[in-house]
């Protein structure tokens, strides 16, 4: 799984790797070195106004979405809290993902991301759980591939309130390989610049197609490094959290 990630580039940074022809104005996020569910993350993706159903008032932004993907049916949005990522293997069959994949994809730029491997500490002799930093060999910002969904909030009486929908995401995962897959069985898909456009595209449905384009992050060149324990918490944040643990 993806449970961790981070996040520090800015708008001005971000809109230009993507081609978002306006940098969000009114809405801006700190960087953030300890990215857990729930929280909210940039996303890249492409959407007509509300109302607009013609193709040709798609429009691509950045804009800030909360991650933990929370279904139109969900009753509240607790759900979120589970469902930040969704398996390749099955993401177009689930009920909770197969109209978002259909429909409404996204990138979700990331720096690297953490897992943890079972360990043996050599002091104690117990298992404890080693958390990684896991990143592009060259520091090349990640556009892990993404769902978004928007969810009704029944207590919001008009439709109209910025009140009323809460957008979502999930990240989808694969089977680890190269350095994560040393540290973790699964890992996050990702897409390279040529595929953004075609991934983006909310008229693009065919699924086999769609799957084709998702690839390793990085190419597979990734670097995995130790790091401490304090990234364990979800309240510590800075970049002291990717500082290599001297073991």
């Amino acid at each position: 799984m993806c449970g961790r990630y981070v996040s520090t580039r800015s708008p001005q940074e971000l809109a230009p790797l993507f081609q978002v022809p306006d940098i969000p104005a009114k809405e801006t996020l700190a960087p953030n070195w300890n990215v857990a569910p729930t929280s909210d993350v940039w996303a890249v993706l492409e959407r007509a106004p509300r109302g607009e159903e013609d193709t040709d008032a798609v429009r691509r932004e950045l804009r800030p979405l909360r991650w933990g993907l929370v279904p139109s049916w969900a009753k509240d949005t607790k759900v979120g809290a589970r469902m930040i990522n969704a398996r390749v293997e099955t993401v177009h069959e689930k009920p909770a993902y197969r109209r978002a994949f259909t429909r409404r994809r996204c990138l979700l730029p990331a720096d690297g991301f953490f897992e943890w491997e079972q360990i043996k500490d050599p002091a104690s002799g117990k298992a404890r759980k080693q958390p990684y930093f896991i990143h592009p060999e060259d520091e090349q910002v990640m556009a892990l591939a993404g769902l978004y969904e928007y969810w009704r909030d029944p207590t919001v009486q008009q439709d109209d309130d910025p009140d009323a929908w809460l957008m979502t995401c999930t990240i989808i995962t694969t089977e680890a390989t190269d350095a994560a897959g040393r540290v973790h069985p699964r890992m996050p898909l990702a897409l390279t610049p040529d595929h953004y456009d075609a991934w983006l595209d909310p008229g693009h449905q065919d699924a086999d197609e769609l799957r084709a384009l998702l690839g390793q992050p990085a190419e597979g060149h990734l670097q995995a490094r130790p790091v401490s324990t304090a990234v364990n918490n979800v309240r510590n944040n800075g970049p002291q959290l990717l500082d290599t643990l001297n073991e």
